[in-house]
């Protein structure tokens, strides 16, 4: 179940209207954009604006705001995805282990010939084969791992 910004549960999800997918929109093109700027943008007052933000955390939509990396700049230089197969019905057990790895920064539970996929940053071919060979592999509930590495990646901006 998924809990929300005070780690209780979340409410039951309200239909969103045009203007809530507007601020989405325009919150996730710039995480900093101001009430005013948000309210001016949507033709709402700035209080209406407020109140819809702070719906839209409280509801779980927005889950935060942070900043886009580049990853490379930032001493993270490889990136690859790393496919799993687990032991079944340890999705729960092994996604907490897999979130407290460095560099992780997405992980799903998908359909097909793997169970897992995870997108780490580390900051050279080493630490990569450090993290999948050390640290994944002694995950007992891990039967096997494949590495996709990276050549060139590029975060999609929201559609404006």
């Amino acid at each position: 179940m998924a809990e929300g910004p005070e780690g209780g549960p979340l409410p039951p999800a309200r239909p969103l209207d045009a203007i809530d997918q507007d601020i989405l929109q325009m919150l996730q093109a710039d995480g900093r954009a101001s009430i005013r700027s948000v309210a001016e943008r949507v033709h709402v007052s700035r209080a209406n604006a407020y109140a819809r933000i702070n719906r839209l955390i409280e509801d779980g939509v927005i889950r935060g705001f942070g900043a886009r990396v580049d990853h490379e700049r930032a001493g993270q230089g490889t990136s690859a995805y790393i496919t799993l197969k687990i032991v079944q019905n340890t999705w729960r057990t092994v996604r907490e282990q897999l979130k407290q790895l460095p560099g992780a920064a997405h992980i799903a539970l998908v359909g097909g010939d793997f169970d897992v996929l995870l997108l780490v940053h580390t900051s050279d071919n080493r630490a990569l084969r450090e993290l999948v060979l050390t640290r994944i592999q002694a995950i007992p509930e891990v039967l096997s791992t494949r590495t996709l590495l990276v050549f060139e990646e590029e975060d999609l901006e929201p559609q404006g």
